[in-house]
């Protein structure tokens, strides 16, 4: 199957993993709608810098108002939703914030998605999840833990849309990524924090050196919604996207290093640790589901998606604050 001429639309189409989905869905040759946050800059976040963004109907909008979620997908036969709010420090402050944007925009998408009819509606949903990893390589029957309200969002929203599947029979597929990186991730994420910081000296500052992660290039992550979109017989299913390669967060320092051709120090700054029993220890992917019922495996390796980040980050240095501990 193909998304060849198909319209779809693009919850979060703005950010960081939406950017490049709405990118891939234009050149794949879908009718792209791209949905993004309402600012009074009149901002289209990543996508002002698209050299595709011109063959998008770009719509700016809220997706805590269900009105124009519905709006925006009206005449949608695909509905890829990734507008949240993700970072887990801020989720500590304004937990509020997570619950209405998190759960009740994943709300307002699945009632869109019942009254229309929509064909497919992918729900973006998050390794954290899982919390720290009881058994690895963690597979979709691993327990649910939230570990911080953020994760707590996230399952919630899972848990909506498994509903409305049952419920309904709204014809939802759950993604679940694993550490997805690479070129416009925000500062707040680790692999741009310790580039930034490479790029601008050789000590880099960092929390908990010791968790591992399972770190997987933005355009595998898109291979997986691309995937998703057009897979026969997997309506109700949780699938999730990982390399099954488990890597500290300390080991990523000096392979940063390496491409920049650095020895960087690492220093510890109780800023930058979650609270405590907030920790996620590890996290590291059976992506066999994926294979089985996707087709889907990762194509760039985490070295080459490296490479592709420091070259990014290079050019958009003035997007970033080195100095600076982004929440």
């Amino acid at each position: 199957m193909s998304l060849r001429g198909a319209q779809v639309l693009v919850t979060g189409a703005g950010g960081f993993i939406g950017s490049h989905l709405a990118e891939r869905l234009v050149v794949d040759g879908a009718k792209v709608r791209a949905m993004v946050h309402y600012n009074a800059l009149g901002s289209w976040g990543w996508l002002d810098e698209s050299p595709h963004a011109g063959n998008m109907e770009v719509l700016a909008g809220d997706i805590l108002d269900g009105e124009s979620v519905r709006e925006a997908m009206s005449g949608c036969e695909v509905v890829f939703h990734l507008a949240a709010l993700i970072a887990i420090p801020y989720s500590y402050r304004a937990p509020k914030s997570y619950v209405r944007t998190n759960v009740e925009g994943t709300l307002h998408v699945l009632h869109g998605a019942r009254s229309l009819g929509t064909k497919r509606v992918i729900v973006t949903s998050t390794s954290e999840v899982y919390g720290t990893a009881r058994t690895v390589p963690i597979t979709e029957a691993h327990p649910l833990q939230a570990q911080s309200p953020y994760s707590a969002t996230k399952i919630a929203a899972d848990k909506i849309a498994e509903s409305f599947h049952l419920s309904f029979g709204v014809p939802v597929v759950t993604l679940r990524p694993f550490n997805t990186f690479g070129p416009r991730q925000s500062a707040r994420a680790v692999v741009p924090t310790i580039i930034t910081q490479a790029l601008a000296g050789d000590q880099v500052r960092l929390g908990n050196t010791a968790p591992t992660r399972d770190m997987n290039y933005v355009s595998n992550t898109v291979d997986g919604y691309m995937a998703a979109a057009t897979a026969p017989g997997i309506d109700g299913e949780t699938i999730q996207l990982g390399t099954g390669r488990e890597v500290s967060v300390g080991d990523l320092v000096p392979m940063i290093g390496q491409i920049l051709g650095k020895e960087l120090r690492i220093a510890r700054e109780r800023e930058r640790e979650r609270r405590e029993g907030s920790e996620v220890e590890r996290l590291v992917a059976d992506a066999s589901r994926a294979g089985r019922l996707l087709g889907w495996k990762p194509q760039v390796t985490l070295e080459q998606g490296l490479e592709r980040t420091v070259e990014f980050m290079r050019t958009h240095a003035a997007r970033y604050r080195a100095g600076q501990y982004a929440v």
